[in-house]
């Protein structure tokens, strides 16, 4: 048996069932898995990853373990984990899983600490603790590590600071911005599952609802997407005038939180900044507000403000806690303030994560292959990106057109006009 921490293995049952599900919705990284077990570019090379343990992450695990990897996982949110998804990782795959759904802060960093015990050659991170913490807490493991790859917006913008700080000491690829991966996975992925999560944790109707999305990048052009789709009238808040202002044309009310606090049903961050939702918002919502937040890290909402300023909390429904205000007023958080998508369901839907993790996947094959690089952020290449495209397209029966060799001799040349 592999070394692991999960709840119970006597899961497995049910997470092998999930995971065989959800490969079925993921073509492209069955694809890449083929051909990873026939060329073995991670043979020899060992892999920590700091993931949300979903049957989707499952499938990503299972790719680079045939491409030769040993592979340590452990989860990016205490509260994403799918026990059952990490059962089987570790009895029916034999990978080494270190994740326990609902598990107290020092457990969470105990697990990254397990997965690091590896000494990695290469790096996955959601969110960038796994890396922040090898560069603070074990800077002794550095030398080993030729490169990482970074699956979300939070991450990056903390892996950018560390390298404009001169602390990033390896080259890490940003997933995440690679075009399949945040105009996908961002958008529709975010959008559906964290619409999907609030309706499971509530059972409310969204239509006739005013819903406000807090932030308007990929992940809120998603969730607003989706909740107009479905009756709501739809309220964004942002920072940045040119995103604002898209906001507006694409047809929703934009205004500053505290106007939107008096007026909204149902709030929904996604910023990835903290304090988006503070004391000050929870004195003007209305009774029966709902609070819910997409953002990777639990700290867009201010619970602890909003536990302490409560004259009363209790468990309204299975991941829904009730917090009267000392005027009576009610309001409801969804999933303690952690992702919604993922807290309250499961998180992206598998043909969306196909393309994030078929860009993990070969993102990290080029990092296997180029390990002169300098320390630094890395966009994820065209060609991988492209690739990507190609394959998903293929999979759902599309074909596309070809430039002509006219038609490439008039793009290429500056002498040609009308």
């Amino acid at each position: 048996m592999t070394d692991h921490d999960v709840k119970d293995l006597a899961m497995a049952e049910d997470g092998k069932r999930r995971i065989d599900w959800a490969e079925t919705q993921m073509p492209v990284l069955r694809l890449i898995k083929e051909r990873f077990e026939k060329e073995k570019p991670f043979d020899g090379i060992r892999i920590a990853a700091c993931l949300h343990v979903t049957t989707e992450t499952a499938n990503l695990v299972r790719t680079l373990a045939a491409g030769g990897a040993e592979v340590a996982l452990c989860a990016s949110n205490p509260l994403s984990t799918q026990d059952d998804t990490a059962a089987s990782l570790v009895s029916d795959f034999a990978q080494s899983v270190f994740a326990v759904r609902g598990i107290d802060n020092d457990g969470y960093y105990k697990h990254i600490q397990m997965a690091l015990d590896l000494k990695p050659a290469l790096t996955v991170d959601d969110g960038a603790d796994l890396v922040s913490t090898l560069h603070t807490k074990h800077r002794d493991l550095l030398d080993t590590v030729i490169g990482g790859t970074e699956e979300t917006t939070t991450g990056v913008v903390r892996l950018r600071s560390m390298a404009a700080a001169g602390e990033l000491r390896y080259p890490i690829v940003s997933v995440n911005d690679a075009k399949t991966k945040h105009l996908f996975d961002n958008r529709y992925g975010t959008g559906q599952s964290s619409i999907d999560g609030i309706i499971r944790a509530t059972n409310i109707l969204i239509a006739g609802r005013t819903v406000v999305v807090a932030g308007y990048g990929q992940c809120g052009r998603g969730v607003a997407a989706r909740a107009e789709g479905l009756g709501a009238n739809v309220v964004v808040t942002e920072i940045d005038p040119v995103t604002a202002l898209e906001a507006v044309m694409d047809g929703y009310r934009v205004m500053p939180m505290e106007d939107a606090a008096r007026i909204g049903d149902i709030f929904i961050t996604v910023t990835g900044d903290r304090d988006v939702l503070t004391e000050r918002h929870f004195g003007l919502m209305k009774d029966g507000a709902i609070l819910a937040n997409s953002g990777h890290f639990d700290v867009e909402i201010d619970v602890k403000k909003l536990r302490s300023s409560a004259t009363d909390t209790r468990k309204a429904r299975e991941n829904v806690e009730e917090f009267v205000q000392q005027d009576g007023r009610r309001l409801f958080l969804i999933a303690e303030g952690r992702l919604v998508n993922l807290g309250a369901a499961e998180g992206h839907p598998a043909a969306v994560m196909d393309m994030s993790f078929a860009n993990q996947a070969l993102a990290l094959e080029w990092l296997a292959k180029n390990r002169n690089l300098d320390a630094a952020v890395y966009p994820v290449p065209v060609e991988i990106d492209r690739e990507v495209a190609r394959l998903k397209l293929d999979s759902m029966g599309m074909t596309i057109d070809q430039l002509s060799a006219e038609q490439e001799a008039y793009l290429s040349s500056w002498q040609e006009g009308t």
